[in-house]
């Protein structure tokens, strides 16, 4: 894995540890093990982050950076990826989960609108809320899975690949 670009663009620790938002998890941001870049928490880290990016709750990186803490993914990683859905993004990532709950629970479909507010979203609970939330747990538990698996993946890839150079190299 590229970690020294991972290392180069992920922000300081210590400006972290001193966000204000963060200051409820208190001592809790002083385990090492939260700033380390090695296979496993970076493959936690984007499931954790991937899987919050996919909830439409608001506050999403403060739940990111608990559950990092407690499963002890990287967590300027996962903060990060929750970032996947942003006012930019959201529009077509939520029409997909709603398209994709759509589908699951095989109902029809019917004009769906989006407006990031949370007024949207308490006002369309009851019009398109049950295949949109399933589409977005769906979303979130599929997309989390694939991004630990891929990440353990190509980390190994990565690994093998420079232990055949050493071997390469030697001879």
């Amino acid at each position: 894995m590229p970690k020294k670009t991972i290392r180069r663009l992920m922000p300081d620790h210590n400006t972290i540890k001193s966000n204000k938002h963060l200051q409820v998890f208190g001592a809790l941001l002083h385990n090492a093990n939260l700033w380390h870049l090695n296979r496993h928490s970076v493959a936690k880290a984007f499931a954790v982050g991937l899987f919050f990016a996919f909830i439409p709750v608001p506050f999403q990186m403060i739940l990111a950076a608990g559950t990092s803490i407690i499963v002890h993914a990287n967590l300027p990683l996962a903060i990060a990826l929750v970032w996947i859905t942003n006012p930019l993004t959201m529009p077509a990532i939520f029409y997909f989960c709603w398209l994709l709950g759509t589908w699951i629970v095989g109902g029809e479909e019917h004009e769906f609108y989006f407006e990031a507010s949370w007024q949207w979203v308490v006002d369309s609970i009851t019009t398109i809320g049950p295949e949109f939330l399933i589409g977005c747990g769906a979303a979130a538990i599929t997309f989390s899975t694939l991004g630990y698996f891929a990440i353990q993946g190509l980390w190994r890839y990565h690994v093998i690949k420079e232990w055949n150079k050493r071997k390469v190299s030697r001879n």
